[in-house]
């Protein structure tokens, strides 16, 4: 039996995109599985008893080294914000191709702190800074230094310790391009320094709090126990300043969709399950309810989510007990029938996602394909005629094209750069001004202003004949034609209209990093937590490759 990848036309709506979960192909699991060999160490901890100070940790490999350099700053209290037009933070990281040596630490000890105000070289490789869960920080230190774990119930509402606000790299702020490593096998799949960066700050929270607790009470302190520790993850705060990135990245979007579409249709086409591999699905299937059941949120949006996601696992692990048999032929194709027609876009794929936990042979291959090489995409073919441009658009946009732009509400937001940050920001185009400073992210209208433009253009006109008088849609045709290649290259909705959810483009990136518990904080910036059940660096030789569903009990 074959099976046909989904429809783009289908999976790439934002509300179904705003759905999606982590899996066997996210960036961060993918990542300590490459990393799983090598050589962790602390080289270098020298903090004050209030945990001030700076330290060093790092991954080695044959003579290849790479070093997290850390700055844990004394900051007070009202200078503490996750916004991005924050200076201080109570710690600043950098990713060091190699060993730093002092003089490298003391150059970085006055620039790292500062981010985007200070200055790095090709030698650093990305950037990140982190703010305390004071709450949370503060009883984890009080609990250890009287010789007690802290509350697990009160861990498990936050679920980290830290969160950054930003995570930088590809020659930002002076950092490496990416061009001067990207051949390093080890970080060929996307974003893994910056997953390797946010693991590494993970363990110095870990120190940090077992440092202050000990030089509170010396003699009476304890550690924070291990299973705490491996149940903890970093938070993060994200805004609108990702969502771009899935607009502007078209090929490389369509590698990520294309690596999970493709191991979806392998799956289904699997006839006969093994009972060991249905026993993990199962298993992983039962233990992640934990880890759902836990996820809490102040945001209605989420929560209604949540909901319909928890009543969905309930119904579709009823079905698997009462109505099911893995002996069926073609058994995952089976459930995934039954998915689509009986539960709704959470929970089904999270059940997508959930299928890929046996099947190391179909997901492994397909992280090779997740980077992409833009450049080469972006030459538009100016000898093609209009009739190839019309064809692409009536087969790829179709739906797109069904928009009316006419319409005030199709129209109701813009995107801007912020002067002060540099940012991508958000605004209602009917009461809020610069409009005239729109970025070219309202892909759905301008293909509509394109269909438009040719309809009275001979067939025989060719492109580049075409662009000479219609500069202005230079950038759609380009995406044209680079979805006529990825047919998972463009987002199927109107990125500036009245319903559009920001946090939905957020959450789709952010899947394919590997967060979870997504915590938005309103419709454009949310909160979530990385390597929540992820084996301590001690442990990564032998380690359950099924952790992240692994919560606090």
């Amino acid at each position: 039996m074959e099976s046909k990848l989904r429809d783009p036309k289908k999976i790439m709506k934002l509300s179904k995109l705003g759905s999606f979960h982590q899996s066997k192909l996210s960036f961060l699991r993918s990542f300590l599985k490459e990393f799983k060999d090598w050589k962790y160490n602390r080289d270098l901890f020298d903090l004050d008893e209030g945990g001030f100070g700076r330290a060093v940790y790092s991954f080695s490999k044959d003579r290849r080294v790479y070093s997290l350099v850390c700055f844990a700053n004394k900051i007070n209290d009202h200078e503490r914000s996750d916004r991005v037009i924050a200076t201080k933070w109570d710690a600043a990281f950098v990713l060091y191709d190699g060993i730093p040596t002092k003089k490298d630490l003391d150059r970085l000890s006055n620039d790292v702190p500062q981010q985007e105000v200070g200055r790095m070289s090709y030698k650093e490789l990305t950037l990140s800074r982190a703010n305390k869960s004071v709450r949370i920080f503060e009883h984890v230190v009080e609990s250890l230094s009287n010789g007690k774990q802290p509350d697990k119930e009160k861990l498990s509402k936050v679920g980290y310790l830290y969160r950054t606000t930003a995570v930088y790299g590809s020659g930002k702020f002076g950092l490496a391009d990416r061009f001067r490593i990207k051949n390093r096998e080890e970080i060929y799949g996307p974003f893994r320094l910056e997953m390797m960066l946010v693991y590494l700050v993970r363990q110095f929270t870990f120190d940090q709090v077992n440092h202050i607790a000990k030089h509170k009470n010396s003699k009476g302190a304890v550690e924070l126990d291990d299973d705490i520790c491996k149940n903890l993850g970093i938070g993060n705060s994200t805004g609108l300043g990702m969502a771009p990135f899935i607009v502007n990245h078209p090929a490389l979007l369509n590698n990520w969709i294309l690596a999970r579409e493709t191991a979806l249709k392998k799956i289904r086409e699997i006839k006969k399950i093994d009972e060991n591999d249905s026993k993990i699905f199962i298993d992983c299937l039962k233990k992640s309810l934990k880890n759902v059941t836990s996820w809490t949120t102040d945001s209605d949006f989420q929560n209604k989510k949540i909901k319909s996601l928890i009543s969905d696992l309930y119904k579709f692990i009823n079905f698997i007990e009462k109505e099911f048999s893995f002996e069926e032929d073609y058994a995952f194709n089976q459930i995934y029938k039954w998915i689509e027609k009986n539960l709704r876009d959470e929970c089904i794929e999270y059940i997508v996602s959930m299928m890929m936990e046996p099947y190391d042979y179909i997901t492994n291959p397909l992280l090779k394909s997740m980077s992409a090489d833009e450049d080469k995409y972006f030459t538009i073919p100016t000898n093609k005629n209009v009739s190839d441009l019309r064809n692409i658009l009536e087969d790829n946009y179709s739906d797109i094209l069904k928009i009316d732009f006419e319409k005030k509400e199709s129209n109701q937001n813009f995107w801007f750069i912020s002067k002060n940050k540099e940012e991508p920001r958000l605004a209602d185009r009917y009461l809020d001004k610069g409009s005239e400073l729109e970025q070219p992210l309202a892909i759905a209208r301008d293909i509509c202003k394109l269909y438009a433009r040719i309809s009275n253009q001979k067939n025989s006109l060719k492109i580049g004949k075409f662009l000479i008088e219609n500069n202005d849609l230079r950038h759609v045709v380009r995406r044209a034609f680079i979805v006529e290649k990825f047919p998972y290259a463009e987002i199927q909705d109107n990125t500036i209209g009245s319903n559009l959810m920001p946090i939905d483009m957020l959450r789709l990136k952010l899947s394919f990093f590997g967060a979870v518990k997504f915590d938005p904080r309103s419709d454009k910036w949310l909160r979530i937590n990385m390597f929540q059940g992820a084996p301590l660096p001690k442990n990564l030789k032998k380690f359950d490759d099924y952790w992240v569903y692994n919560s606090l009990n």
